[in-house]
């Protein structure tokens, strides 16, 4: 009978695939043969964009990645890893999974929270806050509506059980997401620095260990689904949406935490993407060596799965663990007490390939750094050119749009807008508190705060990215990510430390979706040096789009910024809060005749077409260097940035949490609306105490950046000029429960 290995796979095959004709050549190239259908499928997925990046690396590249607190360098781990002190590291990353979520977003979102949360614990960290990022549709659509619950649901349920805290993010609404959400979750971690575990594998003749779960056909090819188009056909895809079981990850989790103890890891990783596939061929690659896999060993949840089935299958809570020879029943023993598998398939070589075997039959033979981001995967230098609507954005000037004559009315249009009001309808779902080392539970800050225990310290997060600002001006729009997510750091009491990124985009075949890629590129990295935040990792997700009538119309290019910081003294985390009638409350940073591309003149207007906000890198840092001074020098007490909604509804926020209003003056030389409405950049709101102005004025004098005194802190009642907006609480009824209105209409 014809060995598995001769019978060769076709171009047909290969293109079905996800391959392009050009690439199955490559292969033939790289075997010396033509390859068979398991190894075209290997191919397949580690050629994909989703795992190879062979679009965007080029680009990548070119972001800063070097910093004063990094542990480890970008990409060669499975998350980035930086150091925070007291001989700790903090691993943190950001990944997508808008294409399961977009078909099934009970599974997709949940399994997200499961994935980036391994990718942690691989490293040795354990998990200790996460934050998403989620983007839909129209919320009058009953899909968009579905898919809300859906996703929030499968985050909740999942992150809940799993027993991490989920401590903020954002969600944001517009057409371009109606058939691709996106969902994009973050997590954080933290290990000891003499107890980082490698993703490479080590040492031929150290056996290699499949942990964790079976293996099962969901997520089959998951991989190169996330690496294509979202079409009306896309429900047939089905079976590459995973399925996630968070009890078991605990068990995962702890048992590997128990693992970490010992000496008996030489290398692990987390079977995300690709599964198997990715995680042999990868820890070979990134250790020089090679691997020998028995699939037949593997414990699967259906009987007779085909080679090709087992090697993609994305099961989850599954990991590879490369054991030092000798150690394997310590790993049995963990394992075991945790009602865990613990198989051992392979052993490492010093072959530089990867075979698989069935039942003793040869399956496949790919040599591992043909395979890899950085050895022999395609690398790509797309073409891109700026679309025609760049231009006719800048058009716009705010003249051509007459200031309405009731502010107030517009006032609360905004706070009841579904991307400015409450998410409570969304982070009540979420457990907040499980682990007790959240800190902004009950002190609401602009970054999520966690106490790092037996330390003064805290570190902060927050992810970012206002993707109407991206799509009027990738460039600009990605900067004002990075440096949003600077602020919230620094407004909360930290000192920014580096980020991961999540990078949402079309098509990469189409020129102007492409240039938007590019754009974003050049803004992260500007932005990332002038806060030295080098860059440790992320994920693209390219194919964020629609095909109906062979129409590609792409979701707003969503560069998503996840950040961490430090607070370096937990007892001056800052929150955004007024705290007591009679304080002052000044404006940091200066105020513009600006109201492009803000809610106000999207929503209200219902005007698209307008250029970025105004933005100044270099007035954005020295504004955050002297927020940071003042909160280190106990001057201010309380702190908010000035972002979506604009100035009132920053006000508004600060005032809801204990029911105080505020009794301001806008500036004569600026529109009215722009200085209530406008998100021109550069902005944070302070309270001071009375009896610490004349030091606030010295200090602000001193710092050189530009403050104004907008008026004080009122019982209860708002008012702007001298005009009575209501009362606090009104307020606070408008924007607590507008969301929930939207979705249960």
């Amino acid at each position: 009978m014809e060995s598995t290995l001769q019978q060769e796979a076709t171009l047909e095959q290969a293109v079905e695939l996800g391959l392009r004709p050009e690439e199955f050549e490559s292969m033939k190239e790289i075997l010396g043969r033509t390859p068979n259908f398991t190894e075209t499928a290997v191919y397949s997925v580690m050629w994909s964009e989703h795992c190879s990046y062979k679009n965007s690396i080029f680009w990548l590249k070119k972001l800063p990645k070097d910093g004063p607190h990094m542990l480890v360098k970008a990409g060669e781990e499975n998350a980035g890893l930086v150091d925070i002190g007291n001989g700790l590291g903090c691993a943190f990353k950001i990944e997508s999974h808008n294409h399961p979520s977009a078909l099934e977003p009970y599974q997709g979102a949940a399994t997200g929270v499961g994935g980036i949360n391994r990718d942690i614990f691989t490293m040795g960290a354990r998990p200790i806050a996460q934050l998403n990022s989620l983007r839909f549709g129209n919320i009058e659509k009953d899909r968009t509506k579905w898919l809300v619950k859906g996703v929030v649901k499968g985050i909740g349920d999942y992150g809940n059980a799993f027993g991490i805290p989920i401590v903020g993010g954002e969600v944001f609404f517009d057409d371009s997401y109606n058939t691709n959400p996106l969902v994009n979750a973050f997590s954080a971690g933290i290990v000891d620095s003499r107890k980082i575990i490698s993703a490479k594998a080590k040492g031929p003749g150290n056996p290699v260990f499949i942990v964790g779960s079976s293996t099962g056909k969901d997520g089959i090819a998951g991989a190169a689904f996330a690496s294509k188009d979202i079409t009306e056909e896309s429900a047939n895809d089905l079976p590459s949406v995973q399925v996630g079981d968070p009890f078991m990850e605990k068990l995962l989790l702890e048992a590997t935490m128990e693992l970490l103890e010992t000496d008996a890891v030489v290398g692990m990783q987390d079977m995300g993407a690709a599964g198997i596939t990715c995680s042999t061929c990868e820890m070979s690659a990134g250790g020089g060596v090679g691997m020998e896999i028995h699939l037949d060993r593997v414990p699967t949840r259906q009987e007779n799965m085909l080679p090709y089935e087992i090697l993609l299958s994305e099961s989850q809570e599954r990991m590879l663990v490369v054991v030092k020879k000798g150690e394997e029943d310590v790993v049995r023993r963990i394992f075991e007490k945790w009602d865990l598998h613990a198989e051992e398939i392979g052993v490492v070589t010093d072959t530089g390939r990867v075979r698989y075997y069935m039942n003793g039959e040869m399956v496949g033979d790919v040599p591992a750094e043909s395979l890899v981001l950085g050895g022999g995967a395609p690398v790509y230098e797309r073409e891109y050119k700026e679309p025609a609507y760049y231009q006719e954005y800048k058009k716009f000037n705010i003249d051509s749009i007459a200031q309405p004559s009731d502010l107030k009315a517009v006032a609360n249009f905004l706070l009841a807008h579904p991307n400015i009001a409450s998410k409570r309808w969304v982070y009540e779902q979420y457990d907040s508190m499980v682990g007790t080392k959240t800190m902004t539970t009950n002190r609401p800050s602009d970054a999520g705060v966690v106490n790092i225990k037996g330390t003064n310290k805290a570190l902060a997060m927050s992810v970012d990215c206002n993707s109407r600002y991206v799509n009027a001006d990738p460039e600009v729009g990605t900067m004002i990510a990075v440096s949003e997510a600077a602020r919230n750091i620094t407004c909360a009491g930290g000192a920014p430390s580096a980020i991961t990124n999540c990078l949402n985009f079309g098509n990469p075949y189409n020129p102007e979706s492409y240039w938007q890629f590019v754009g974003a590129i050049k803004g992260m990295s500007a932005a990332c040096l002038k806060f030295q935040t080098p860059v440790t990792g992320g994920n693209v997700s390219f194919y964020n789009q629609t095909v109906t009538n062979g129409v590609e119309v792409p979701v707003f290019p969503t560069p998503t910024i996840g950040m961490i910081g430090l607070v370096e003294d937990k007892d001056k985390v800052m929150s955004l809060d007024f705290k007591q009638k009679g304080d002052l409350i000044f404006i940091i940073g200066e105020s513009h005749n600006d109201i492009s591309s803000s809610e106000y003149l999207a929503s209200y207007h219902k005007v698209k077409a307008s250029p970025a906000p105004y933005f100044d890198l270099d007035k954005e840092f020295e504004m955050q260097n002297a927020i940071s001074g003042l909160i280190k020098e106990e001057l201010v007490n309380a702190v908010h940035d000035v972002s979506d909604g604009g100035l009132y509804v920053s006000l508004v926020e600060m005032g809801m949490p204990r029911e105080l209003g505020f009794d301001i003056v806008t500036d004569s030389e600026v529109r009215e609306d722009a200085f209530l409405f406008g998100e021109g950049q550069g902005r944070a709101v302070v309270s001071v105490t009375e009896d610490m102005e004349e030091e606030f004025i010295e200090y602000m004098m001193n710092s050189g950046v530009p403050f104004t005194l907008l008026g004080h802190v009122t019982k209860g009642k708002m008012v702007v000029d001298d005009e009575h907006f209501g009362f606090i609480t009104e307020a606070k009824e408008i924007f607590d429960n507008a969301l929930a209105k939207h979705l249960e209409a």
